[in-house]
C-alpha cells in the first residue's frame, strides 16, 4: 500500500494534488470529466467583497509553452459564492479551499469574516500575488510589511488555516515568505504568475488589452521550481508548490524541493483529467522507488 496523504497544517488531504485557483472555477465546470472528491484539496476561482466584471476582452494570449492572462479577478462577489456556490460544493468530500482577493486591508476582512463561518470552506487561501488588478493584488505581495501587516490583520479573523498565495516578481521570495510566517500565516503558495506581455505584430498593439498580464504554464516551471526551493528553505511552514506543472514527474520536482503538496494551473485547459494523471503517476513512482509515504518525498533533493 502507498499512502499519498498529506497534512497541510491541520488540513487533511488523501493526496498532495490540488488545482490552482482561476483554472478550475468553481469545480463543477470539470465535473463531467472527473470525480472530483479524487481530488487532494480544490481551490476555487477568487472571490472579492463585490461582484467584478474584470478587465475588457481581449485578456487571453497563448505564448510558446505558456498563457498570458488578464483575467481580472472576474467573479460575483462572496455573497453570491455562500448563495449559490457553496451548498453545491458542501456535498463533496473534498476539502475546499477559497482564494480571497481586495483592493484593500479592509476588504480582504470583510470576505473572509464572511467565509470563515461556512462549513464548506476548508481553508483559506489570501492572495497577495495577483498581477492583473490595479490596486491590491500584488501590492501586497512585493513588499515583506506591507504582506505581513495584511497577514497578521486577518489571520485572527480566521478560524480556517490560512494559506498566503505569493508573488514570484520579487526579488528575493524567501524574505516574503519568511515576513508572513512570523505574521501568522499557516502555509505558503507560490507561485501565482509571471508578469509579461505580447505584440500582435500585424496590428502593432499589445495582445492583452491591459497590455501586461500574469504568465503561466510549462515556460514558467523552472522559475516556480526555484522558488520553491528557496521557500521551502526558509520557512518551517508548508509549501504549496505550482508553476507549470503538467505531469506526475513535475509534481516529483517540487515535491522533492521542499512542496508539501502541489497546484495544478493551466495545464487543466490542456488536459482536464491531468490532476488524476499525477495522482496514479506519483502512486506508481513510489512503488517502483520501494516508497511507502509521499512524504518521504518532501524536501528530499539531494545537493
Amino acid at each position: 500500500m502507498v499512502d499519498l496523504s498529506v497534512n497541510i497544517a491541520g488540513l487533511r488531504l488523501k493526496n498532495p494534488v490540488i488545482t490552482a485557483s482561476g483554472t478550475y472555477g468553481y469545480g463543477g465546470e470539470f465535473a463531467d470529466f472527473l470525480d472530483l472528491n479524487r481530488l487532494g484539496a480544490l481551490t476555487i476561482k477568487g472571490v472579492t467583497a463585490r461582484p467584478r466584471q474584470g478587465n475588457p476582452p481581449p485578456r487571453l494570449a497563448e505564448t510558446p509553452a505558456g498563457l498570458l492572462n488578464a483575467v481580472g479577478l472576474q467573479n460575483q462577489g462572496v455573497d453570491y459564492l455562500i448563495k449559490e456556490y457553496l451548498p453545491r460544493l458542501a456535498k463533496l468530500t473534498v476539502p475546499v479551499i477559497v482564494n480571497v482577493d481586495g483592493d484593500d486591508p479592509e476588504e480582504y476582512a470583510a470576505v473572509i469574516k464572511k467565509l470563515c463561518g461556512q462549513k464548506a470552506v476548508a481553508a483559506i487561501e489570501l492572495n497577495i500575488s495577483c498581477p492583473n488588478v490595479r490596486k491590491g493584488g500584488m501590492v501586497y505581495g512585493v513588499d515583506p510589511r506591507l504582506a505581513a501587516e495584511l497577514t497578521a490583520l486577518v489571520k485572527p479573523l480566521c478560524d480556517k488555516p490560512l494559506i498566503v498565495k505569493l508573488t514570484p516578481n520579487v526579488t528575493d521570495i524567501a524574505v516574503i515568505a519568511r515576513a508572513v510566517e512570523a505574521a501568522g500565516a499557516d502555509a505558503v503558495s507560490l507561485i501565482n504568475t509571471l508578469l509579461g506581455m505580447a505584440v500582435d505584430v500585424e496590428t502593432q498593439r499589445p495582445r492583452l488589452s491591459t497590455i501586461t498580464g500574469g504568465l503561466s504554464g510549462a515556460a514558467v516551471k523552472p522559475v516556480a521550481l526555484r522558488m520553491v526551493w528557496q521557500a521551502a528553505r526558509a520557512v518551517k511552514i508548508p509549501v504549496i508548490g505550482m508553476g507549470g506543472i503538467s505531469c506526475w514527474q513535475d509534481a516529483v520536482e517540487f515535491l522533492l524541493a521542499g512542496a508539501s503538496a502541489v497546484a495544478v494551473g493551466t495545464a487543466n485547459f490542456q488536459n482536464p483529467l491531468v490532476t488524476l494523471e499525477i495522482i496514479d503517476g506519483l502512486t506508481g513512482y513510489l512503488k517502483r522507488r520501494g516508497l511507502s509515504r509521499v512524504t518521504e518525498l518532501v524536501g528530499g533533493l539531494l545537493v
